[in-house]
């Protein structure tokens, strides 16, 4: 099945009135017969994938009558219907059921979710999360969350483009308990959901941090910090706020940013609109958020940042990251075709040409190794805030042809003797391109009938979780 055909056969779907689409191609597989003709086998009960789908039914219909509340059992019997049908206008209402509970501590993420790993944006990947509020870590985040009309009233991007009334922003920091599938074991740290605009502007959205996951990550010292920072100044910054700066662009890429902008009225969805390059496109505008406001005063006024340095912190972070080490994770001769690498190289490297006349960010030199070194924070935050503001407008518009320039000038291509120095200069810290984790094993205690205790323990290797 060719990538025009498929395109083809939404189309046909797809209606561009539409003010509550579904996210067509999210549950399925198109296949061809021999005449020719395209058809989809859908993800059910009953359909593709039927067993597995059966016993996620199982436990959902286990966990629906020792629900916390009347809401979460509206979405949990709303998931089930889904995974039986297969119709994704019930995945709609569940979403929204799902996003309308606000009080259960105990909450789960579950279904064909994130489309990253599709070429054209259609497909969703399976995963679950089971988790609970982390009631010690939630103060930042609801902050943060409680100030989202403040922050789309700010943002520098066109009148047109903002939201008059942000509704219903959840921010909350929540631990995991166990994590499957598509966010195991390579784990997101924040998350944004859902994932249909119709229904973050009518209904609200959950943002979460993942605090254990994002605890784990700062129990170790990052290695390459020395080795790609310019001075001691910039290290001691970062070993003083990297957390804390780390948290708050978390924060607010998943409260303010994934949930902020509209599309204007009559323009499709981004996967109809800017296709492969949609989801790089949400990434860096969301990214982009973070940014511009980590530098702003209204984080200090607010009590969840304790000066501008927090700010600086994360600027030296980001384009260390996107201009040398993420390029450890690329084989030699690769270009960048993940969505969050390429947003990074793109608002990168976009920054470093637009600010290159002034000296804004200034590539240095030294011992024959390359260094980036931010000169002008002010002046960069100005430069995110032109590119934000642009971002938004290709999003709004769905202009094709500006996100394809971008993405394709700015965020594809590696430079092959940067590249290769990178990779040299990592060898000796023996770091491993990404960090995995171990999900625990729960198993009830019973004392003459009733559950008194959870002992936790942990799979003997990584390669036996991932066999189990």
């Amino acid at each position: 099945v060719s990538e025009q055909e498929v395109r083809d056969f939404y189309a046909e779907k797809s209606h561009s009135d539409d003010p509550t689409p579904v996210s067509l191609g999210l549950n399925s597989e198109l296949v061809k017969d021999t005449a020719g003709a395209i058809s989809e086998r859908v993800w059910k009960v009953g359909g593709m994938y039927s067993a597995a789908l059966e016993r996620v039914v199982y436990w959902l219909e286990k966990a629906i009558p020792i629900a916390e509340n009347d809401r979460q059992r509206k979405a949990l019997e709303l998931l089930v219907s889904y995974y039986r049908s297969g119709d994704l206008r019930t995945f709609d209402e569940y979403s929204i059921a799902w996003v309308e509970d606000r009080e259960s501590r105990i909450d789960i993420i579950n279904g064909f979710i994130e489309v990253y790993n599709d070429p054209i944006a259609y497909r969703g990947a399976f995963e679950s999360i089971v988790s609970f509020r982390d009631e010690a870590s939630n103060d930042r985040i609801a902050s943060i969350g409680g100030q989202a009309q403040w922050f789309e009233d700010h943002m520098p991007i066109m009148q047109e483009h903002k939201r008059a009334n942000v509704n219903g922003i959840l921010g909350k920091a929540i631990t995991v308990v166990a994590e499957v599938g598509d966010a195991s074991p390579i784990t997101p740290v924040g998350i944004n959901l859902p994932n249909a605009d119709w229904i973050r502007a009518n209904h609200g959205s959950k943002s979460v941090t993942i605090s254990n996951i994002f605890s784990a990550y700062y129990a170790s010292p990052d290695k390459s910090l020395e080795e790609f920072s310019w001075d001691d100044a910039e290290i001691t910054r970062a070993k003083r706020y990297r957390e804390l700066a780390s948290a708050l662009s978390i924060d607010m890429h998943e409260v303010i940013g994934h949930a902020s902008g509209k599309i204007n009225p009559g323009v499709g969805t981004v996967k109809e609109t800017l296709k492969q390059y949609g989801s790089t496109l949400e990434e860096a505008r969301a990214d982009l958020i973070a940014l511009y406001f980590i530098m702003d005063q209204k984080l200090i006024d607010i009590g969840v940042m304790p000066g501008l340095e927090v700010g600086r912190t994360a600027y030296d972070h980001y384009i260390r990251s996107a201009l040398l080490t993420q390029l450890y994770r690329v084989k030699p001769g690769e270009n960048l075709e993940e969505a969050h690498m390429r947003n990074r190289a793109l608002v990168a490297r976009w920054a470093f040409e637009q600010g290159k006349s002034a000296n804004v960010i200034e590539r240095r030199q030294r011992d024959g190794k390359t260094y980036f070194v931010i000169n002008d924070y002010t002046a960069l935050r100005e430069i995110f805030g032109r590119l934000l503001r642009e971002l938004q407008r290709i999003k709004s518009e769905g202009d094709y042809p500006a996100v394809e320039h971008l993405v394709e000038n700015y965020g594809t291509r590696v430079d092959p003797d940067l590249h290769a120095e990178v990779l040299e200069r990592f060898k000796p810290l023996n770091i491993a391109p990404y960090k995995g984790f171990i999900n625990p094993v729960l198993t009830p205690v019973y004392l003459r009938g009733e559950m008194v205790d959870v002992e936790l323990a942990y799979p003997g290797s990584f390669d036996e979780q991932m066999l189990y």
